[in-house]
């Protein structure tokens, strides 16, 4: 068929890329140049598919922000050409990854769709081949002649969810992936069911495509826990060059009203770094002044995260400090929905 939707695959590393040498039985990149192949099914897809892998695929724990850019600019560069996007990493970094390019990308149209395995895909079990054939049919689903979905998710295991609210929840499981706030976009069972009124969609198909590649990784998760000494949370804020904390804190984002521990974030605030308050519980949100235990963190111009996942606030404070906003501008932003990722 001459419509056909044509889709960009790209690998850039990740146990889904993966085969076993049986003689040796270690594990090696397969070659995604004979992925049609390796899985037949794909020819009865209704799109033509075409590959691209980084020379070097990368292991999930080395996945960085020097890549994020790698698989932006691969994005960029063939954002006329095709219909959509699959891009196949490795799950444990999958929601950092998948995160930070939703905030790269605005006025996004076209589909970008993260997927992964718990197995490698040469496996006689893999989960592999469904996430992957599933992955693609949903990057080239149109209706009325445009895509359906036209921003970045990521697709495990029958679940289609925004990237920016997912969370790695079982290392073993191959229901690996949850998104606690926001529910699935689509599910694949006998038949792939959208959730249409959850989609996000341009408003103005005329704007054209912006990709934005500065990033700000001077950041640093401080999760608090019972004990949590003084000298560590001074020890934190004082980092050279530190430009945010991402706050893990309590429930409804509660905190120590210990005078000390007030007073250090306080003062990092004033010298110009940013803190976010997150709730470190896999759901709900953060209430700032709720309660009379958040109600100080309120006060010194704590930014209050509501109900951001602690991987999509890194993404988004990276992506938000390299814009070099100023305080209130950082705060203000950082509290609205940019690409959906909170309500």
């Amino acid at each position: 068929m001459a419509n056909q939707p044509t889709i960009l695959l790209v690998y850039t590393g990740g146990t889904i890329g993966m085969i076993k040498d049986y003689k040796t039985n270690a594990l090696k990149a397969f070659d995604f140049s004979q992925i049609v192949d390796k899985i037949p099914e794909l020819q009865q897809l209704n799109c033509k598919i075409e590959t691209v892998s980084f020379e070097e695929p990368i292991d999930s724990s080395n996945m960085n922000t020097k890549y994020y850019i790698k698989i932006a600019e691969i994005i960029e560069e063939n954002y006329q050409k095709f219909d959509g996007f699959v891009i196949l990493t490795g799950s444990d970094t999958m929601s950092y990854t998948s995160s930070a390019i939703s905030f790269l990308f605005e006025n996004l149209q076209k589909p970008v769709i993260f997927t992964g395995s718990q197995l490698p895909i040469g496996d006689l079990r893999t989960d592999a081949k469904e996430n992957l054939i599933t992955s693609i049919e949903i990057a080239s689903a149109r209706k009325d002649g445009l895509p359906i979905i036209t921003e970045v998710c990521l697709y495990f295991e029958y679940k289609l969810y925004r990237a920016n609210r997912t969370t790695k929840i079982n290392a073993e499981q191959f229901e690996a992936f949850a998104s606690m706030n926001y529910p699935p976009l689509a599910e694949s069972g006998v038949h792939l069911q959208f959730n249409e009124h959850l989609l996000k969609h341009s408003k103005d198909l005329q704007k054209q495509l912006i990709v934005r590649k500065k990033l700000d990784y001077n950041i640093v998760i401080l999760k608090l826990f019972p004990g949590i000494t003084i000298n560590v949370v001074e020890s934190i804020a004082a980092i050279p060059n530190l430009k945010g904390i991402i706050l893990e804190t309590y429930g409804a984002g509660n905190a120590p009203t210990e005078k000390k521990f007030i007073k250090i974030l306080a003062s990092a605030i004033k010298r110009g770094i940013r803190i976010v308050n997150v709730t470190q519980c896999a759901g709900g949100s953060v209430i700032l002044g709720h309660y009379e235990t958040s109600m100080q963190l309120k006060e010194i111009g704590i930014v209050d995260g509501k109900d951001i996942t602690t991987e999509s606030a890194i993404a988004k404070m990276m992506y938000l400090l390299g814009e070099n906003l100023n305080t209130k501008a950082f705060k203000q932003y950082f509290e609205q929905p940019l690409r959906g990722e909170i309500d």
